[in-house]
């Protein structure tokens, strides 16, 4: 394969990316090469994929794609070849025409990993001078990961041209792990390429650099390997240490929302409730309806579904609670078991009627624009969605500290919780402040809901995964306090995550549960105990 082929194909793809007309005459040559997979065997299939790159035609990128993903086929009678877009429709591989009447029978053209590490290769050179910067850098990524020496003419090229610093790394280390590759690479290009891939510290260069120990002879290049991989496994440890840490905080937040409004009706009211967990699914549900809403009548409406969701989703579980306090507990004030069986029998009538309404199934609630993918903060895969869940919980905390600190409900929910007969006696209307601290703690629990149905399965049965573990940051916390909750949270969600590769998820949940309940013999009322009624009674 030529270094002026390879270009001509190359300014050809370039040109297509850019909506430039290009004129195409019939090409033999891309015929020929097509024709090749129609005998599915893999020799042929390789020969077939350098002859497609080597045609230099505009087809070359969907065919290879559609090898890739097992969308290319052919017609074992006339061996005819076809491949499938995106949409599932049917157009000829060797003349690109819309095919409407698709042969009887189609075979699928067979690739292994050797074929696909090949292909990789040649859809990264097809890429690499694309004007998409993001195309450039996943061509890059293709030909790291291929590591054929045949794109290494094409890679030199789109080197010297890239301007985009972050593309132009990856594209150096591609090239580094092709040189690694050639026998006629000398030592000093070796120790560079050894470098320059050891600078990118991930999981896949880090295999990739063992491959290449093993096929090493012992010498100073063999020293010079192990200590580059030595450096990244203990780099990376500390990063899958950081992760691990991260992942705590996440799972520390979604605990907090799901703890926050429990702590706030259990600390002020003294009410176990046990309905908590369906306010949780109320506000899940309440977000799939909205969204449901949104893609029947206003589509274009939906990456605001959430922030609508989000007052409605409080509004809602709000009134719930308010008549739950009204209807139920307010006549079991001072009576705990019953309360706790009222409320438990609350979550089954609310699981039930959920059910009734919506179906036992798992519903879909979407995920915004803004809170799908990934990206990379100093070797750390962090999910948009994750990080906004934590920013949510952190604004939700604050937001209930500035309610209880600065608006007169919060004096009445504080005095009431400290001293609920001197607040009757002040002029405080201790049964009005029971119905907004139980709508205001359902509420949140709503809010959670929001939250959690970007990250759980949206069904009858959410509240229930949540309503245990609510119970024991709150205790472990200090009940009544939002301080504790929020160290409870956070600790439990870390000490989860750090143990879970040493010990495994189900050990490790033992592990813990083990150390709460001997941390509550030691500490009874949690890490910041309450003073004031709680105490007194």
């Amino acid at each position: 394969m030529t270094r002026a082929v390879r270009w001509v194909a190359a300014v050809l793809f370039a040109l297509g990316m850019m909506g430039l007309p290009v004129e195409v005459a019939a090409n033999t040559g891309h015929e020929a090469a097509v024709a090749r997979f129609a005998t599915d065997a893999f020799p042929d299939t390789i020969a077939g994929i350098e002859a497609v790159v080597d045609a230099a035609s505009p087809l070359a990128e969907p065919v290879l794609q559609a090898l890739i993903d097992r969308r290319l086929t052919f017609d074992p009678t006339t061996r005819r070849v076809y491949f499938r877009d995106a949409a599932g429709a049917l157009f000829d591989a060797a003349s690109g025409a819309s095919v409407q009447d698709a042969p009887a029978r189609l075979d699928t053209v067979r690739i292994n990993n050797r074929i696909r590490n090949i292909l990789q290769g040649a859809l990264g050179t097809l890429t690499l001078i694309s004007p998409d910067p993001a195309q450039r850098m996943r061509a890059a990524e293709a030909v790291l990961r291929g590591r054929d020496p045949e794109a290494l003419p094409a890679l030199a090229s789109a080197i010297t041209r890239e301007t985009d610093p972050r593309i132009r790394t990856v594209m150096e280390q591609a090239r580094a792990a092709i040189q690694l590759r050639l026998p006629d690479t000398s030592e000093a290009e070796r120790q560079a390429a050894v470098a320059a891939l050891a600078a990118r510290g991930d999981q896949r260069t880090l295999a990739l650099l063992r491959q290449i120990r093993a096929e090493t002879q012992p010498g100073a290049l063999a020293i010079n390997l192990d200590a580059a991989i030595q450096r990244m496994e203990a780099r990376l440890a500390v990063l899958a240490r950081v992760q691990d840490l991260w992942a705590g905080i996440s799972l520390g937040s979604v605990l907090l929302l799901a703890a926050i409004g429990l702590a706030i009706t259990f600390g002020v009211m003294g009410v176990i409730n046990m309905a908590h967990g369906e306010m949780v699914m109320l506000g899940a549900y309440t977000t799939f309806v909205v969204q449901e809403l949104i893609r029947t009548h206003a589509p274009h409406l939906f990456d605001w579904s959430l922030p609508i969701a989000i007052p409605l989703a409080f509004l809602v579980t709000a009134l719930v609670g308010i008549a739950i306090e009204r209807g139920i507990i307010r006549y079991l004030y001072g009576r705990p078991l019953e309360t706790l069986l009222a409320t438990f029998g609350v979550s089954l009538v609310l699981q039930q009627a959920v059910r009734t309404a919506f179906g036992p199934t798992n519903r879909e609630v979407g995920s915004p624009s803004y809170m799908s993918g990934a990206f990379d903060f100093f070797g750390l895969s962090i999910t948009y969605g994750r990080l906004w869940i934590v920013v949510f919980a952190i604004a939700i905390f604050a937001g209930l500290l500035i309610t209880l600190k600065a608006t007169s409900l919060g004096l009445q929910m504080r005095a009431v919780t400290q001293n609920r007969r001197m607040a009757s006696a002040m002029g405080i209307r201790t049964g009005f402040v029971d119905a907004m601290t139980f709508a205001l703690g359902s509420g949140i629990a709503g809010l959670a809901g929001v939250a959690l149905s970007q990250i759980d399965n949206v069904s009858p049965n959410l509240g229930q995964g949540y309503i245990i573990d609510s119970f024991i940051v709150v205790v472990f916390g200090g009940v009544g306090n939002l301080w504790g909750t929020l160290v409870g949270a956070l600790t439990l969600g870390i000490a989860n995550k750090l143990l879970e590769p040493v010990a495994g998820a189900v050990l490790g949940k033992i592990i813990i549960l083990i150390a709460i309940i001997l941390f509550i013999q030691k500490r009874p009322r949690g890490l910041f105990a309450l003073k004031g009624r709680a105490i007194e009674q």
